[in-house]
């Protein structure tokens, strides 16, 4: 469960821009303010159902967005190549401390965090 809410919210930061209004709104309360769906109901004056239909709306369109563009997929990708140049990096500036400052502004380059 817990993977599926945190997979969930990483589609929601990529296109929750892309939901309506009511989804955006109720796909937070739910996910982001741990509302139950009687909360949401009472707070924002529409049936439970209401809710629970809205937030479903709103998990098929990110799974759809995401089939189609595959942006949460390229993220994880890059997230774990970029790890991966870090540990070389680290690696190398301890091989060659000589070219530390050489390795800090590669890796600079990339993101990657300074050592």
């Amino acid at each position: 469960m817990f993977e599926k809410n945190l997979r969930l919210a990483v589609l929601y930061d990529l296109y929750g821009d892309l939901l309506t209004d009511a989804q955006s709104t109720m796909f937070g309360y739910y996910y982001n303010d741990d509302l139950s769906l009687s909360e949401i109901a009472e707070n924002t004056g529409i049936t439970r159902q209401g809710v629970r239909d809205s937030i479903k709306r709103a998990e098929d369109a990110l799974l759809s967005y995401e089939k189609k563009l595959h942006l949460a997929e390229r993220l994880d990708r890059l997230t774990k190549r970029s790890e991966e140049a870090e540990t070389l990096l680290f690696s190398l500036k301890t091989k060659y401390p000589e070219a530390s400052a050489d390795i800090d502004r590669v890796a600079s380059l990339f993101g990657a965090l300074s050592f």
